[in-house]
């Protein structure tokens, strides 16, 4: 357990530094609200559960009864919120005699740098275990994957089957693949793209394959589809907090998708012991990440 003193800073106790560097640098607006939804929770959890619908009418025929289907609980996703927290401890001396830093310190600059940047992490966390089948939703299975199953049997993929590069091809089989998603009892539903989700990487890569008007890379006369289709409205969304240079994600509009439970917002505060006249300072919030249907997204981890 650090305590900041005297001689952590020893520069900051006689005037003549020019500048301290590092306190604070430019931040990238808050990026993972571009990917979840944002909501409000008064519970130690939450619990989104899902039904299955009934399937296809059958054919009657005269004088015989109708046939009766059901509707079931389907399944269950759990929201558990963490409380994230950090501070830091100083001397009463280094709190009392230091020039800049100290006067730093005082704004907790820091402390709110770093609460935006575990949030960011946090989040991208949910992105970058995608195909990881030890980080699991509600139906047993990875946010990606080929074979989530139906509550009423059978199974359906929002996963390339085979991995691909980010290219015009594995954007407009991703559309392909979720205008055949189906619900529960493999009915289809109208989900649409609606944003694609990438790495820095891959910003370039994404601007040529989505403005070109015609096919990009080519001596084709053929027009861009995705952009004459208007296939992605909400646009690219650059995620820095992204680990794989070469995975990507459409998200749609399927409603209950990638969440964001704040339990308790940002919250800082400061005391100090009387013994040992040492200052602390600390910052925490309480929430969770995670998803309900992941009909929401789709993706790739590249090849």
């Amino acid at each position: 357990m650090g305590i900041i003193n005297t001689s952590s800073f020893s520069k900051d106790l006689w005037p003549g530094v020019r500048t301290w560097y590092g306190k604070k640098y430019n931040e990238y607006p808050v990026e993972f609200l571009d990917v979840f939804t944002k909501f409000t929770s008064d519970m130690a959890f939450e619990e989104e559960v899902g039904i299955s619908g009934m399937g296809l009418a059958q054919m009657k025929t005269e004088g015989a009864g109708i046939a009766y289907d059901e509707m079931r609980q389907g399944f269950t996703t759990r929201y558990t919120h963490a409380t994230y927290a950090l501070g830091f401890q100083v001397t009463r001396e280094a709190y009392e005699d230091g020039i800049a830093v100290m006067q730093s310190l005082r704004k907790a600059q820091s402390l709110a740098f770093s609460m935006r940047q575990t949030k960011e992490t946090l989040a991208a966390l949910v992105l970058n275990r995608a195909f990881t089948s030890t980080y699991a939703g509600g139906d047993g299975k990875e946010l990606c994957a080929t074979d989530h199953p139906n509550v009423a049997g059978g199974t359906w993929s929002n996963e390339l089957a085979t991995a691909a590069d980010l290219s015009e091809a594995s954007l407009e089989q991703m559309c392909i693949q979720v205008a055949a998603f189906t619900n529960d009892r493999g009915m289809k539903i109208a989900v649409r793209p609606q944003k694609l989700v990438i790495p820095p990487a891959l910003e370039f890569e994404a601007a040529r394959i989505l403005k070109s008007i015609q096919q990009a890379g080519t001596a084709n006369n053929d027009i861009n589809a995705i952009k004459a289709m208007g296939k992605f409205p909400g646009g690219v969304a650059v995620n820095h907090y992204l680990t794989d240079d070469d995975a990507y994600f459409v998200l749609t509009d399927c409603p209950d998708g990638l969440k964001y439970f704040e339990r308790r917002a940002d919250s800082f505060a400061e005391d100090s012991d009387w013994e040992t006249e040492v200052a602390k300072f600390k910052a925490a919030f309480r929430a969770s990440w995670g998803w309900t249907d992941p009909r929401c997204i789709i993706g790739t981890a590249g090849a």
